[in-house]
């Protein structure tokens, strides 16, 4: 059990049987706006211990993708929609898996924040123009479409933010 004013971000909760992860913790005198969660100073909650292990992309077997641990070599099989930056993920890749310590239950997998991945397809681009802050779509090796500067090129490899898909440098 933890008190509620021991809550920070990261703290994972259960209540009404569901988890809550904390994202964003805020202390604010009460007022008119948007309708929060709160609670009582001492109200107690039933904390959740999770851990955070190293995993690695092996393959997709039917809908499922499958991951070894890298400690223990234990295989374990994920559903897609439980992997943030799934449509970035390629085999070999390691990610971190978030899993409910008490019940050893798989809770999500993250893909690292920044991915190196190579552009399949894209328009041809054009020498030298760097001035603009134009964009084209591009496919990279996962089949993920992102939208990269005029001048990368089908061949290269570019960095991406697995969160949001965005262009972030070429890789040299």
């Amino acid at each position: 059990m933890i008190n509620s004013q021991d809550i920070k971000k990261g703290t994972c909760i259960r209540m009404d049987g569901k988890l809550y992860f904390c994202i964003d913790f805020l202390h604010r005198k009460p007022g008119k706006g948007n309708t929060i969660k709160r609670f009582n100073i001492g109200e107690r909650l039933e904390d959740v211990r999770v851990e955070r292990r190293p995993y690695q992309y092996l393959y997709k077997d039917g809908d499922d993708l499958v991951f070894m641990n890298n400690e223990t070599y234990e295989q374990i099989t994920i559903a897609p929609d439980q992997v943030n930056g799934v449509k970035f993920l390629k085999e070999s890749e390691n990610v971190e898996v978030v899993v409910d310590a008490s019940t050893e239950t798989v809770l999500y997998a993250d893909v690292p924040v920044k991915v190196h991945l190579q552009i399949v397809w894209t328009e041809p681009g054009l020498k030298g123009d760097t001035a603009t802050n134009t964009l084209k779509p591009a496919r990279v090796e996962t089949g993920a479409e992102i939208r990269v500067p005029l001048f990368i090129e089908e061949g290269e490899t570019v960095e991406v933010d697995s969160r949001d898909g965005s262009y972030l440098g070429r890789v040299k």
